[in-house]
């Protein structure tokens, strides 16, 4: 245990002057005025090819990141946003969302329950309230008044995989659950999330992000996806960011206001999510061993950044033509 722990300690303190671990072609970047859209995981693809369309037809950047994020909300076989997601210790699926304008739109929804869409939710929050946030039983009460029908999240995959975990209550890490279709529930601390970030042709920005948080969590928690400068942060001029992997370690430093405080004090995109993380590793030490972390961002040009603590986070790119590719991000250790 000293040796590791001493090791760690060895690692983040040169995280600074260290060469790139991950991938080669992790190669964010991007060509000036080309990636118009971009999400986390690879599930990401199919919500950017929503946003994609929704802005060939004509919607707004909000149109566009709530459509995107709308379509693992309703797919039960993503275990980790919307319908199908898997529940909290005590078998009750609670969803987490906030979406985003560069024009200080903000609307956010945490502990929702029985309501699939909460993107949807979310925007309304933001466009009939006085208020940024909505949680639990009010933000569920909040949605039935607002017209969105009851709908019971849990499904039966995702009970017997609650009823499974039942048996050992293992509660530990598992990174890049995101992107296996097959895992041990009793191992998985799902700590999942799609954040997608985009921007028309004048460089605007807007964001969404959506979860129903780790599997197995405590009832009541709150991870950094609906809190604005932990999930997702965007500022008009400057850029967009969104995160994704074990939340508490994006809250411990509000990670995605992080990333774009540095591109506006000069940092291009990617070097601004490899700042994060580099200050992660260094703050935490031995704490994020095994853990996965990673960041993207996009500022008004369309370039764009991506970074992780661990190999095998992935993000889709979806570029003016509507081209999508699916790219793995760079990482700062090697396992």
């Amino acid at each position: 245990m000293t040796d590791r722990r001493s090791m760690l300690t060895r690692m983040a303190a040169i995280a600074g002057s260290m060469p790139f671990a991950g991938m080669a072609r992790g190669a964010a970047g991007g060509s000036a005025g080309g990636t118009m859209i971009l999400s986390t995981w690879d599930f990401g693809a199919a919500a950017n090819a929503a946003a994609f369309a929704r802005m060939q037809a004509g919607g707004s950047l909000i149109d566009a990141v709530e459509a995107g994020a709308m379509v693992p909300e309703a797919d039960p076989d993503n275990h980790s946003v919307g319908y199908g997601g898997y529940p909290d210790r005590d078998g009750h699926v609670t969803l987490d969302a906030v979406i985003m304008d560069d024009a200080g739109g903000v609307g956010a929804v945490a502990a929702l329950e029985d309501t699939v869409h909460a993107i949807s939710v979310a925007r309304r929050v933001m466009e009939t309230t006085p208020h940024t946030m909505l949680v639990g039983e009010g933000a569920t009460r909040f949605a039935r008044a607002a017209g969105f029908p009851y709908r019971n999240l849990l499904t039966p995959p995702a009970e017997k995989a609650w009823r499974d975990w039942l048996l050992t209550s293992r509660y530990r890490p598992e990174a890049n659950v995101e992107n296996r279709l097959q895992h041990t529930p009793g191992g998985a601390l799902d700590h999942d999330t799609i954040g997608i970030i985009a921007r028309n042709a004048a460089g605007r920005l807007a964001g969404a992000c959506t979860t129903s948080g780790m599997a197995f969590k405590m009832r009541g928690r709150v991870g950094d996806s609906p809190q604005v400068g932990s999930g997702l942060f965007i500022e008009a001029g400057v850029g967009a960011a969104t995160s994704t992997g074990l939340g508490e370690e994006v809250t411990r430093v509000c990670g995605t206001a992080r990333v774009v405080a540095s591109m506006r004090a000069g940092a291009s995109p990617q070097q601004a999510c490899e700042d994060v993380v580099r200050h992660i590793a260094t703050l935490r030490k031995d704490a994020i061993r095994g853990i996965q972390v990673g960041f993207l961002a996009i500022d008004p040009k369309g370039r764009i950044g991506a970074f992780c603590l661990l190999p095998g986070f992935t993000y889709a790119a979806t570029d003016d033509q509507g081209r999508t590719t699916v790219t793995k991000a760079r990482s700062l250790f090697l396992q």
